[in-house]
């Protein structure tokens, strides 16, 4: 693949990131249409909280974002199939815990902390932790740890909308379906994707540049969500 390429496809990214930061970080990560839907829902609605579970996943540049710094350097399938199943156990037990017991976190900090996390992803990527520190964190436990914030951040755009408690868990159910769904969906892609690019070595000699890229769009995401709390504290 060449070099300029690459370069332009870096910038690429880094813009995209930028404009659905500005248009997506204050609203949470909630569009127009399905906001109508979870302010106006009052029963099981088991298809529609499937979709938006789904669509939230695939549209969810953020965690997105970490699952590919996540799978950067996974080579082999059992092993992505760990890494994501962790997340996975992380994101689900605390979307379904943080909606039953109503534990409502302020969303732009709880996205600010997924913002820091694929930072942390980025930095761990270009082996920082043993560089600066000396030191290097258990990667299987901050991925599950992280995952916990992530579901938290869905627990929390969920409780926004205070959902019907009648059979609540039938919807909550299908919106987490939903997003294992989408994430199942996203992470073929990015797959697909990185296994292209793998066949190249530039996959390699640009692999520093793609993670600073990578923490960069972090530091982006986590910048929009601390001035949206300034702004709305």
């Amino acid at each position: 693949m060449p070099i300029f390429c690459l370069r332009k496809l870096s910038v690429f990214f880094v813009l995209i990131v930028c404009l659905f930061g500005s248009s997506l970080g204050f609203a949470h990560g909630v569009d127009a249409s399905t906001e109508r839907f979870l302010l106006a829902n009052q029963g099981v609605a088991i298809g529609p909280f499937l979709y938006i579970g789904a669509k939230h996943m695939v549209t969810g540049y953020d965690h997105l974002l970490f699952l590919l710094g996540v799978i950067f350097f996974l080579f082999r399938k059992r092993d992505v199939l760990l890494y994501v199943s962790l997340f996975t156990l992380g994101h689900s037990s605390t979307l379904l815990f943080g909606v039953f017991n109503d534990i409502a976190l302020n969303p732009y900090l709880i996205d600010a902390v997924i913002a820091l996390s694929i930072v942390y992803k980025g930095f761990d990527n270009l082996s920082g932790f043993k560089v600066f520190f000396g030191v290097q964190p258990n990667t299987r436990v901050a991925v599950v740890v992280f995952g916990l914030f992530h579901g938290f951040g869905l627990a929390t755009k969920l409780q926004d909308f205070a959902l019907p408690k009648a059979e609540l868990w039938k919807n909550l159910l299908a919106f987490n379906v939903g997003v294992e769904l989408g994430q199942f969906i996203a992470l073929a892609f990015i797959l697909i994707g990185l296994s292209f690019w793998r066949r190249y070595p530039s996959y390699y000699s640009f692999s520093a540049v793609t993670n600073t890229v990578l923490m960069s769009a972090g530091l982006v995401l986590f910048g929009y969500q601390m001035f949206g709390y300034s702004l709305v504290g």
